[in-house]
């Protein structure tokens, strides 16, 4: 094998490792269809919803009653997310949501959900 196949091998890894690590599931944290996060949040107490998209993206409209902790400013704000409550969380499409839920279960939170497809795919009450 000369280095151009050797450089191809090793750049298909990563390329493989990189989507791996961006898609596959998180453990211990829960994805919930729009009907469902709806469904759950309303009937779990204690519980927080957080929105993790940045605050020029929340005013733009939010799930009523969500929190925003942009997932840049998540490390800064550990202390204002409670470890005995629920946790709901989501984005613009799931993707920081979920990389925000590993963050947390990392740092000890265990009741961790997460909208698949973010807000876009939100069907209930939206604040402006």
């Amino acid at each position: 094998m000369d280095y151009t196949n050797g450089f191809i091998v090793v750049l298909l890894l990563v390329a493989a490792w990189f989507f791996y690590k961006k898609f596959a599931s998180v453990k211990g944290l829960t994805e919930l269809t729009s009907e469902a996060f709806a469904e759950q949040l309303k009937a779990t107490k204690p519980s927080m919803l957080i929105d993790v998209r940045e605050p020029h993206e929340f005013k733009n409209g939010h799930i009523t009653g969500a929190t925003n902790i942009p997932l840049s400013q998540l490390g800064s704000r550990l202390d204002q997310i409670p470890q005995e409550k629920t946790l709901f969380l989501y984005c613009q499409s799931g993707m920081r949501s979920k990389q925000a839920a590993t963050k947390l279960i990392r740092e000890g939170h265990t009741q961790v959900a997460h909208l698949r497809g973010g807000f876009m795919s939100w069907k209930g009450k939206r604040t402006r």
